[in-house]
């Protein structure tokens, strides 16, 4: 019986085959391919925003939020040749004579899982990493953004030999026969329920693995602070995208003694930024899928709906809806939501809302509104999560220098920035020895040689 190997196979062997010539080790080759995916990303502006408008009727400005993959390839190229020098360290006297240094080396054969969600950026941005590293790199965009996804597949086979960087299409069977074979490293971007399975995947062949997953994340908001400035930036940081924002503000947990001034604040915004009717509105976004509005929209019936709580099912439509009347047993509060719904709890001293936000799985973000800087202490050191933001929310992903990852449920691992680089890279320790000079203290017999040997370790 003839055994065939499958397309997902063959490519596997293919990158293995040239990662082992170590071309990708060559800087000067890495450079050139970053050059060439800037490049491919610029040219296809217009097609990248048009699949995702396609995909979740997002508003052109949203939609260019995709090309901000543009920046990481950009930041990348100006710092690569720093970041792939060896790091020379300092050495103990018992090792004289000698050097050692760190190394960063590829890991090799990398696969790379995308959301939906962002579908260009959320995939593109971990590849930049990849190729900076030194890696070859197999891409699995979403298929429910399918449009998005035909215009990943056409840019890569456009742009690269399929034996370094190459993006299979496909639904759940394909994303298992990719998780079946041996990577070098998994980063997968997507929800925590998907994330276990990738790892437990991933277990198996003993690969490791980057899940950038999400979680319910909480944005306190104090009484000392400016009210207005925060709901608007919290209406902006929520009801982008229609609130499939991995780090939207998820829920509220304000001082009760400004609730109400800060729920007029998000109403007078809502209707600043998308009109009496949202639904018209040409700057908000839909829900990626019929099975995703369907889930959302049940949401609406928890507590009261002060704001919005319409929905359109043929349009996959749900207006900006903030809850109130809200407790922590209600659906709604059980998982993250991934959805233009904003449930609102009160609390009446900070210590209570931070104790409820750590019986909780810790958060992806953190939102902090308040100008005393002991409270924005207080919450930095009692809390645990992937990014803390203070007085604004979601901004903290714009900044390169930051590594974006979660902690605990929402997520392992890291990236942007040289935080990519870290994640497709192996540091490893060198030592050199001089063979000039070979003292006998470490060698047998140990007659007499003890007393030195506690002093080297005292």
């Amino acid at each position: 019986m003839i055994q065939t190997t499958s397309p997902v196979e063959n490519i596997l062997e293919q990158q293995r085959q040239f990662f082992a010539t170590g071309k990708t080790q060559d800087i000067a080759f890495r450079i050139e391919q970053l050059e060439l995916l800037k490049q491919a990303i610029l040219d296809r502006q217009q097609a990248i925003v048009e699949a995702v408008n396609a995909d979740l009727s997002r508003p052109e400005f949203e939609a260019y939020f995709e090309i901000a993959a543009v920046t990481e390839v950009k930041y990348a190229l100006k710092r690569l040749k720093s970041w792939t020098k060896p790091k020379k360290v300092g050495m103990p006297l018992d090792q004289f004579p000698a050097s050692a240094w760190i190394y960063p080396e590829p890991l090799g054969v990398v696969l790379i899982i995308g959301p939906w969600n962002y579908p260009f950026q959320l995939l593109i941005n971990p590849l930049v990493g990849a190729i900076a590293a030194g890696n070859c790199a197999i891409l699995k965009p979403s298929e429910i953004a399918e449009n998005t996804s035909k215009v990943v597949a056409d840019l890569v086979r456009d742009t690269f030999d399929p034996a370094f960087v190459a993006a299979i299409e496909g639904g759940v069977e394909t994303s298992q026969q990719l998780l079946a074979q041996k990577f070098d490293r998994i980063f997968f971007t997507g929800g925590t329920k998907i994330g276990r399975v990738v790892m437990e995947a991933a277990a198996k062949n003993l690969t490791p693995v980057t899940l950038e997953l999400g979680g319910k994340s909480p944005c306190i908001v104090d009484a000392d602070v400016d009210i207005d400035v925060a709901a608007k930036r919290i209406t902006w940081g929520k009801f982008i995208n229609a609130g499939q924002t991995c780090i939207a503000p998820d829920y509220l947990l304000v001082d009760r003694t400004v609730k109400s001034e800060l729920l007029s604040g998000i109403k007078k915004y809502i209707g600043e930024f998308y009109g009496e009717n949202p639904a018209e509105s040409p700057d908000f976004a839909r829900l990626i899928s019929q099975r995703h509005f369907a889930r959302v929209a049940e949401f609406v019936n928890d507590g009261k709906a002060i704001i919005g709580g319409e929905t359109k099912p043929e349009e996959r439509y749900i207006a900006p809806t903030v809850l109130d009347e809200i407790t922590w047993d209600d659906p709604v509060m059980e998982d993250e939501i991934f959805g233009p719904i904003l449930p609102v709890l009160d609390y009446t001293n900070l210590n209570e809302a931070i104790e409820q936000i750590n019986q909780r799985p810790k958060p992806l973000a953190l939102y902090i509104f308040s100008r005393d800087k002991q409270k924005q202490q207080q919450v930095l050191d009692r809390t645990s999560s992937g990014g803390v933001c203070v007085n604004d929310t979601v901004m903290h992903v714009g900044v390169p220098e930051l590594p974006f990852g979660g902690v605990g449920e929402s997520g392992i691992g890291s990236y942007h920035g040289k935080a990519s680089f870290d994640t497709f890279s192996h540091y490893k320790s060198v030592l050199k020895k001089g063979l000039w000079l070979d003292l006998d203290w470490r060698y047998a017999p140990y007659k007499g040689k003890l007393d030195l040997l506690k002093k080297f370790i005292g």
